[in-house]
């Protein structure tokens, strides 16, 4: 808990949403969350010449929109393709990233790999508050960097690390992390809400005053969120979250926030023993090709940001003893797999009341789009049925509670990747059948859930 300044007078923020509260409580009246409510002193910070939220976005006055200059601000390739991926196509001046992860997943590795390769064209700044300049130096020299160009500070207190940054005048600022940050204004603890809040309003000024690009490395709860209040969330200027398991070779990062390009957009990365490397074909990972037809298997062509994707989903159905039969989803939404299979019954004629159902995306991908809802559901019946589909057939489509099979974006482009991957066969909506056909591609096209269960 913060510590109470003397005067005694403290306040209570919830962590979850930055809402403030009268007195304390074991639930936030404004987001729901449990146990979030912390105390903090309630002292209003000294406001330094030029501090403050106000004018954190750049210079102050009434302007014109149309006299506001729309030049795009140049990028700065980061020489990691994933990265600059789901940055948007690289890195843009006076931009402030924040990333967060699980402990150990490979946030500061990505972070000095890729102040390596920018400290090659232009001044980078390392500031490290929960490890020693050795063990940063320790790792550079594991993973085999060139890292020259690339200058570290070990410092946690804000006000010092602007004053470097002054005098250093990088182009690229590294802060790992901000919730070992504090300022000299606040008396609370280095992660409480006030100094996170107020330490990243600190650095975001800074950003946008002198084009300064920064990395933010945040920490996460045991729920997966990033710890601190969401209002950091909106001060920044992008999101990425690192997902995978922590032992498992394969990282994702994920986009769900970015001003200057797609969001939920995903780089794929390998982890291996000189740090992190680049998945350039993703769909080959996320596919198993198995010796022979098994069933509630299917390939399903799902769509990550601008990339389509190949994934496999499995599903598995037995008979349940339980009174209420267990509906499991790992990759899927679980409330959907239930409305799934209710159209199924009404439908399709197939009931699943007695059985259990397991659906899981391989690969630990997380499929949010409504594109997978006929590939979920044919894989539920081919494995009900235990009848295999062939490996050669991609499906996509999204299933209404009509039981219609509505077209979903970028069709065609999906059907492309596909071809590339020696799909030859693909059940997709009618509305979704592209002009001209795909070369080497049998499409196969369907109106409702009927018409796709009669097709296999």
């Amino acid at each position: 808990m913060a510590q109470r300044p003397k005067s005694g007078r403290s306040a209570f923020v919830c962590l979850s949403c930055g809402a403030r509260l009268p007195k304390w409580s074991g639930q936030c009246p404004e987001c729901g969350s449990w146990n979030c409510v912390d105390e903090v002193p309630d002292r209003p910070a000294p406001r330094q010449p030029g501090a403050g939220y106000a004018g954190a976005a750049g210079a102050s006055g009434v302007v014109a929109l149309p006299e506001v200059s729309p030049e795009e601000r140049a990028r700065a390739p980061t020489g990691i393709g994933e990265l600059d991926r789901v940055l948007g196509g690289g890195l843009v001046q006076g931009s402030v990233v924040l990333i967060g992860g699980d402990p150990g997943i490979g946030k500061s590795t990505l972070l000095l790999q890729a102040c390596a390769s920018l400290g090659a064209r232009q001044p980078v700044l390392y500031v490290t508050g929960e490890e020693s300049p050795r063990q940063v130096s320790l790792r550079a020299r594991r993973l085999g960097l060139n890292s020259q160009g690339v200058r570290l500070l070990a410092e946690t207190a804000v006000e010092r690390i602007l004053a470097a940054a002054a005098d250093e005048r990088p182009e690229v600022l590294v802060i790992d992390s901000v919730q070992t940050l504090y300022t000299e204004l606040l008396q609370s603890a280095p992660g409480s809400v006030s100094q996170v809040r107020e330490t990243a309003a600190q650095l975001v000024r800074w950003a946008k005053q002198t084009d300064t690009a920064i990395f933010l490395v945040g920490h996460v709860t045991k729920e997966g969120a990033l710890a601190g209040p969401r209002v950091l969330e909106h001060m920044v200027d992008t999101v990425l979250y690192f997902e995978g398991e922590t032992g498992g070779p394969f990282r994702l990062v994920r986009s769900v926030k970015n001003r200057f390009g797609a969001v939920n957009e995903l780089g794929v990365f390998a982890m291996t023993d000189h740090g992190l490397r680049e998945v350039k074909n993703p769909s080959a990972i996320f596919l198993s090709r198995h010796e022979r037809p098994v069933s509630g298997s299917l390939v399903m062509v799902t769509r990550e940001g601008t990339r389509p994707l190949l994934v496999e989903v499995q599903a598995l159905v037995d008979a349940s003893p339980l009174a209420n039969p267990r509906r499991v989803a790992v990759g899927l939404e679980q409330n959907r797999l239930a409305m799934l299979l209710a159209v199924l019954h009404r439908h399709g004629g197939v009931a699943m009341f007695d059985q259990d159902v397991f659906v899981n995306v391989v690969g630990g991908v997380r499929v949010s789009e409504t594109a997978a809802d006929l590939p979920v559901l044919l894989a539920v019946l081919s494995s009900y049925r235990d009848r295999p589909v062939e490996g050669d057939l991609a499906v996509f489509g999204e299933v209404g509670l009509a039981g219609e099979i509505r077209p979903v974006p970028n069709g065609a482009e999906r059907l492309r990747e596909a071809a590339k991957h020696g799909m030859r066969r693909a059940l997709v909506p009618a509305k979704n059948l592209p002009k001209g056909g795909i070369e080497g591609l049998e499409i196969l096209t369907v109106h409702s859930l009927r018409e796709a269960i009669d097709a296999l």
